[in-house]
């Protein structure tokens, strides 16, 4: 399987030979496992003694006791001394989540938001192979992106290594050469405000995720128009992202490395 190598002027350079992993078959549900099993999600909860006074413990309620509750009309609830009068005691209810001051009733279990979720070596790699063939896939790419009607050039978009010397702005208008302004309009990062209520919950703006770079093991590239990742890092979840054909392009330097890579 071969790829055209773009200029940084958008012009044809000439033809790369893509590795075997560009043609691997595509398993769909193997990528949508992993995906679920390397979600990420920040724990949160209460401090463990939060809420949590000397009072825990059962009050008693017999006579002939010391600090005893017997008689007095009190309820069973874990309280804790107030103020006290020799053997006068003013109690104060403390830690049951009823309390003022007290535990919360059911607080979000930290423990529970840590994965522990495991998948095979073998099954990781099938899935990193079927995402990197889908970004050669233009059925998979026009899929994803409802937008694009019919895509013209051939996938994946690989590009002359110079074009990570370049400044940003050089790289905005070489990326809108190669891909044309159709594909041009969905690589560029867009963050917009939410419409409705989710924007006072936490959720205030929406991202699109935009085109992937993937740069050689000693280039180095630094923007917030794009995502760049190093072919070392690369990942399922950066190929797949949002679904399988993500829009990407390969620097020469990339795919001499995927080659080598077994």
């Amino acid at each position: 399987m071969k790829t055209k190598i773009f200029s940084v002027k958008g012009k044809e350079k000439g033809e790369i030979a893509l590795p075997k992993c560009f043609s691997a078959p595509i398993r769909e549900d193997i990528v949508q496992k992993v995906l679920e099993i390397k979600k990420t999600k920040q724990p949160y909860g209460p401090n463990p003694l939060a809420g949590n006074y000397s009072a825990a413990g059962k009050i008693v309620h017999r006579r002939h006791v010391w600090k005893s509750q017997y008689g007095r009309g009190i309820s069973r609830v874990p309280r804790k001394i107030f103020s006290r009068r020799g053997s006068q005691f003013n109690w104060e209810g403390a830690t049951a989540p009823n309390t003022r001051g007290g535990r919360r009733a059911h607080p979000p279990k930290p423990i529970s938001m840590i994965s522990t979720k495991k998948i095979n070596k073998k099954e990781l790699k099938i899935a990193f192979e079927s995402a990197l063939s889908a970004t050669a896939n233009k059925e998979f790419i026009e899929k994803k992106y409802e937008r694009i009607e019919k895509i013209d050039k051939k996938v994946p978009f690989v590009v002359d290594s110079e074009i990570v010397k370049l400044k940003i702005k050089e790289i905005i208008k070489s990326l809108k050469e190669i891909l044309g302004e159709k594909l041009f309009d969905i690589a560029i990062k867009k963050k917009s405000i939410r419409a409705g209520k989710g924007k006072m919950r936490g959720r205030r703006y929406k991202k699109s995720a935009g085109i992937l770079i993937v740069i050689g093991e000693n280039e180095k590239l630094k923007t917030k128009q794009f995502d760049v990742v190093n072919v070392k890092n690369l990942g399922v979840n950066d190929l797949a992202k949002g679904g399988l054909g993500r829009l990407t392009i390969y620097t020469e330097n990339a795919i001499k490395f995927l080659e080598g890579k077994k």
